[in-house]
């Protein structure tokens, strides 16, 4: 008979649970389709004039302006403001009078918001992603996968699930406060500032402003001086959003500027994201901490993707060959690291060569090209051929490319025989260089992975998954994946973030969206009648049976039983000398 109880109650519970799911989706259907409609027009995608004499470079504009320019041309697009200290803290000080009144919104009204913004942006996907084709030089497949995919699917799962996420969250208040109600409240910050890199422009400083939002905050965000021109052009599909819904733009403020911006805007939110090398990472922790603002630091990894010798290499070489030349090897979560096993390794590199030597290179705005430009021009191709060099110096060879074509493009490279204790492997190369190392046994492959001080995320590949899954549990980095790579970001219900030089602390998942909240620890009476009430004996003035009846009181509740009968009788006693002492 119990058992037919428990099973009914199991069918009953799975019941509401589709109920609760099916009653969910029609709202979020609801939302959706009352969602206001964005209207933006794009913005300047073709530009007739001629390239610069010389390479440019965001200084390359008079005082007060940054230059931008198209990456893999050298044409100029013309010139944005440079925000000034005053100009950013008057932003942050117009986002922090927004907020109060958006604070108070209801989480539907912020969900509308998010699909207005998914469905402008569906609407425009090709625009946006010639964006980051023009200004960042990636190719239009690369701008696609980081650019809009992932905005797509940040957008989705903060809809879905931010609200089960932020909501008041019941906590357990044990025995002694069992009259209590305990719980934890996500409340908003106030202003969430980011400073972004500029790898991928529009996604970068769309990501943290969408989970920002959503939990009630205002945003101001830095976009990188490299990756300036089109910051406009973002900032006004969100203004044009919260308008629709009748909420001020004041709410987000996109800057543009030099580090002057950016120590500014450390020094004026009450918490900040910064996504960039560990370099300037130390330098936002330094000012961060005049003011005590807690910071989330993401600072770029080196990504290292073990291959098994029983690896499905049908499987593998593909997302090998994406992971490494994605956006020309400028991902923070990009492979820098091919960790292949000795009995394999050999026919790795000649399959993973024989692809590489098809892979075209150009200016992405122009034509369809497999790579793109390097973002940062020189500054990056001067440091990608010293690594490069020295490690060949080192005893590295050199399968394929490694020579700078001009001050644009550096070719796709295949180095083998690098050891672990090359600056190439151990130095974030950001560039389109694929580097193979060779193991015997997965305690060596272990060694090398964790012998950098790199240490966002891993791949592991094997058909064995205990295998797979024994040397994924013993790298020391912040996100692993087993037979895929890159796959967590997808999956926005994770946390995503790494240690060491990686930086610390997360964004994305239930970890990153409550990061933008304060966590609130509350209590409130159980029963209205029913009051906390401080016994006699704990009042002041103290007596001198007060010390023994708190001893007595913790062996009863925490003791086992033959202390709590002993501890029982004995409080009953303190209590009735405590009486007799007051008579």
């Amino acid at each position: 008979m119990l058992l037919y109880f428990l099973i009914l109650l199991l069918l009953l519970e799975w019941k509401f649970g589709v109920m609760r799911w099916m009653l969910q989706m029609l709202q979020q259907t609801f939302e959706r389709y009352t969602a206001p409609k964005i209207e933006v027009p794009p913005p300047r995608l073709f530009f007739d004039e001629a390239p610069a004499m010389r390479p440019l470079n965001p200084r390359s504009a008079p005082e007060g302006f940054i230059q931008c320019y198209d990456k893999g041309t050298n044409v100029p697009l013309g010139i944005v403001k440079v925000y000034t200290t005053d100009d950013v803290r008057a932003a942050v000080a117009k986002a922090r009078i927004a907020q109060r009144i958006w604070s108070l919104t209801p989480f539907s009204t912020r969900r509308r918001l998010l699909f207005a913004l998914m469905d402008y942006i569906l609407d425009h996907q090709r625009e946006i992603a010639q964006t980051g084709c023009i200004e960042g030089g990636k190719t239009m497949m690369d701008s696609a996968l980081g650019e809009l995919l992932t905005t797509f699917e940040k957008l989705r799962w903060t809809a879905a699930k931010g609200e089960e996420v932020l909501k008041e969250e019941i906590r357990d208040v044990g025995f002694i406060a069992i009259h209590k109600r305990a719980a934890v409240n996500y409340v908003p910050f106030g202003v969430i500032g980011a400073i972004v890199s500029w790898n991928y422009p529009f996604h970068n400083i769309y990501g943290p402003m969408i989970s920002a939002l959503f939990a009630g905050n205002g945003f101001v965000g830095k976009v990188s001086e490299y990756t300036s021109y089109y910051a406009t052009y973002y900032q006004s599909i969100i203004h044009n959003g919260l308008l629709q819904l009748g909420y001020s733009p004041d709410l987000v403020t996109f800057v543009t500027g030099f580090a002057e911006a950016g120590e500014a805007l450390v020094s004026s939110v009450d918490k900040l994201t910064f996504i960039g090398s560990p370099v300037v990472g130390k330098i936002v922790m330094r000012n961060a901490a005049s003011t005590l603002t807690p910071v989330v630091l993401e600072l770029g990894g080196k990504d290292a993707a073990v291959i098994c010798n029983d690896a499905d290499l049908d499987q593998v070489i593909p997302i090998i060959m994406r992971g490494t030349f994605q956006n020309c090897g400028q991902n923070c979560v990009g492979l820098e690291r091919v960790v292949v096993q000795d009995t394999v390794h050999d026919l790795v590199v000649e399959v993973l060569t024989r692809r590489v030597r098809t892979l075209t290179q150009g200016p992405a705005s122009q034509a369809q090209y497999d790579l793109g430009a390097m973002t940062m021009g020189h500054v990056a191709i001067e440091k990608i051929q010293r690594l490069v060099d020295n490690s060949v110096a080192a005893g590295a060879k050199l399968v394929y490319g490694g020579k700078a074509t001009s001050d644009y493009f550096f070719p796709s490279t295949i180095l083998t025989n690098v050891k672990a204790t090359h600056a190439i492997a151990l130095e974030e190369v950001f560039g389109p260089v694929l580097v193979v190392m060779k193991f015997k046994t997965d305690k060596e492959a272990i060694e090398i992975v964790n012998a950098c001080p790199y240490s966002l995320g891993s791949s592991v590949f094997s058909k064995d998954q205990e295998r797979a899954k024994y040397i994924a549990d013993r790298l020391r980095t912040g996100m692993v994946n087993i037979n895929d790579f890159g796959i967590n970001y997808l999956c926005q219900s994770l946390p995503f973030g790494g240690v060491g030089i990686s930086g610390f602390d997360r964004f994305a998942g239930q970890e990153g969206l409550r990061g933008n909240c304060i966590v609130r620890a509350s209590t409130s009476d159980r029963i209205t009648c029913i009051k906390t009430i401080i016994p006699s004996l704990l009042q002041y003035p103290v007596t001198s049976k007060s010390f023994d009846f708190i001893l007595s009181l913790c062996n009863v509740i925490y003791g086992d039983l033959l202390c709590m009968k002993k501890s029982m009788f004995k409080l009953f006693t303190i209590n009735s000398e405590a009486r007799l002492e007051q008579q």
